[in-house]
């Protein structure tokens, strides 16, 4: 048997925060809501960020970075579509069910690929930080289309 009384993580184990208490005070940008769910300040959580992100109908952020955060977006409701580069030069769409990984540092942009409905997506950061850093960058007219690619998943038509 432990030395550690039986009620001792009553307050400091599992947490459970419910869906309509998340934290709206945390770093936004532009054309996005950001929600903290699990954070330091929230539960002490050290080593990661999980919260919610809402973009309205026909709507986009700003470009911005998360330093040296790394992010995972997972899409629930709506399309995505995320731009990234120096001059926001790349595409790729997600829907629900698909993850998005940004690296650190990698300026991007998300943008609600539909026009009558809310994009909702999950989103995980690997620091309990909301570091957000709010890019001015003037966008390529036409960005490049890139399709995933992974020495499992090749991108359909791909031959060697």
């Amino acid at each position: 048997m432990s030395d550690i009384p039986q009620d001792a993580w009553k307050h400091t184990g599992v947490r459970v925060v419910p869906g309509d208490q998340l934290d709206t005070n945390t770093p936004q940008t532009p054309g996005m809501d950001r929600a903290a769910a699990i954070n330091f300040a929230r539960v002490g959580a050290q080593k990661l960020w999980a919260g919610t992100v809402h973009i309205h109908a026909d709507g986009k952020t700003g470009a911005h970075h998360h330093g040296p955060l790394e992010s995972v977006i997972y899409v629930l409701k709506g399309r995505a579509r995320m731009r990234w580069g120096e001059k926001l030069e790349f595409t790729a769409e997600a829907g629900p069910g698909d993850f998005i990984y940004v690296p650190p540092y990698v300026p991007h942009q998300e943008i609600n690929a539909s026009a009558d409905e809310t994009l909702e997506c999950l989103l995980v950061r690997s620091d309990s930080d909301a570091v957000v850093v709010n890019l001015d960058i003037e966008p390529v007219e036409k960005p490049e289309g890139v399709a995933w690619i992974d020495p499992i998943h090749k991108a359909p038509g791909y031959t060697e």
